[in-house]
């Protein structure tokens, strides 16, 4: 069975091993050393990934008691190998994994909440509570949280015996009888895990709550600790910058300020479609029907606004009524209508002839052209069948 390193010395970077074993399994080789410090997938967390002499390890698992490294290259049984963890990411994992352990004993504490689902990878970290928690709830949670952080406590891992384990007050999803290892964080939490944790809280760094939602009758919260917070809040904060530098606002302005923003912007809709009304029902006045089909070209006018002066063109003739306005990367965005003539059938052939491509309903169709307003033209002024 492969000595557990990471039970030892959670921050273990390198170490040395013998391979016992090494397979092909598909494209990849199955390499068990007879000591590790490689984490496999295991308690909602992924597994560590590093190398292994020279071989790139980018999953391990464990099967039978046994930890199977998969790598990219084959290793000689017997062989010494320095072993070395992409040491960045799997202290990212501790910092949020013990951070989980955090929430979720407060959360455990001041609510009764157990934690029924947690999963980390390497973008996103979640937590499922069996009951509803408000963002006023959370909030406090959170606070207390990053107490815990600043106040440095110790994080232990131990095997207790089963008599210990009889004794002990802590929190387990499963029915845990065997080999339970417990992680403590002192005056906060007790819990059955097998991952590796940081030796202090004040490792963990900022602990931040960042959205919740009800799931499956409770609650399921998306958080980040250390690093990652730290890359989420960057992230966010420029994001909050720019919002100000464009809306000309204080950086806590920028809610405010973007409500304000899209209460202008629908101000705006508004006239914009008042205008458009006036100016349609102007078009309109200027046509006059010629061969039985209507064509007109336009500039800077939007599908609903085509749409609704062909609507307005199918009340004076039964034949074709195109609109057709100027695309800004070259030919024509189009909207043609009828009543008399069936225009899902007909798609194809108008789009044959213009160089085009869309479709619609029988009544009206859409999409865009690449020929010239002449070649539009010369369509419309034979065709009327």
């Amino acid at each position: 069975m492969t000595k557990k390193l990471y039970d030892i010395d959670s921050h273990m970077k390198t170490f040395e091993a013998t391979v016992l074993s090494c397979g092909k399994k598909g494209k990849k080789y199955e390499i068990i050393l007879d000591q590790t410090a490689f984490f496999p997938e295991a308690g909602g967390q992924t597994a560590d990934t590093g190398t292994i002499g020279e071989a790139r390890v980018s999953d391990v698992q464990e099967r039978g008691g046994e930890l199977v490294h998969y790598a990219d290259r084959p290793l000689e049984a017997g062989q010494k190998v320095q072993c070395e963890l992409d040491w960045e990411i799997r202290f990212r994992k501790m910092q949020n994994h013990t951070g989980e352990h955090i929430i979720s004993g407060i959360t455990h504490e001041l609510h009764g909440a157990s934690n029924v689902g947690f999963h980390l990878s390497a973008d996103d970290v979640t937590l499922d509570f069996d009951i509803e928690l408000t963002r006023e709830q959370l909030n406090y949670i959170e606070y207390l949280a990053n107490v815990i952080v600043s106040r440095n406590l110790s994080v232990t891992a131990e095997y207790p015996t089963d008599e210990e384990l009889a004794a002990m007050d802590y929190r387990s999803k499963l029915e845990l009888t065997e080999n339970v290892r417990i992680v403590t964080i002192e005056d906060c939490d007790r819990c059955a895990c097998c991952a590796p944790h940081v030796k202090r809280t004040g490792e963990v760094g900022l602990i931040k709550l960042l959205d919740f939602a009800r799931h499956k009758g409770g609650v399921r919260i998306h958080m980040q600790c250390g690093l990652d917070a730290l890359d989420d809040y960057r992230v966010k904060y420029e994001n909050v910058l720019s919002i100000s530098a464009l809306l000309s606002v204080k950086q806590h302005e920028t809610a405010a300020g973007v409500e304000r923003f899209l209460e202008e912007l629908e101000r705006q809709k508004k006239a914009y479609t008042v205008m458009t009304e006036k100016y349609i029902a102007l078009r309109l006045s200027s046509l006059t029907v010629s061969g039985g089909n209507l064509c007109v070209f336009e500039e800077d006018m939007d599908a609903i606004a085509l749409r609704g002066l062909v609507n307005g063109m199918m009340t004076m003739t039964d034949g074709l009524c195109g609109a057709f306005c100027a695309r800004p990367e070259g030919g024509w965005s189009y909207v043609i209508g009828s009543t008399a003539i069936p225009l899902r059938a007909k798609a194809k052939e108008i789009n044959a002839a213009l160089g085009g491509k869309g479709g619609g309903t029988d009544e009206m169709i859409q999409g865009s052209v690449t020929c010239s307003r002449e070649a539009i033209k010369e369509y419309f002024a034979k065709e009327y069948k």
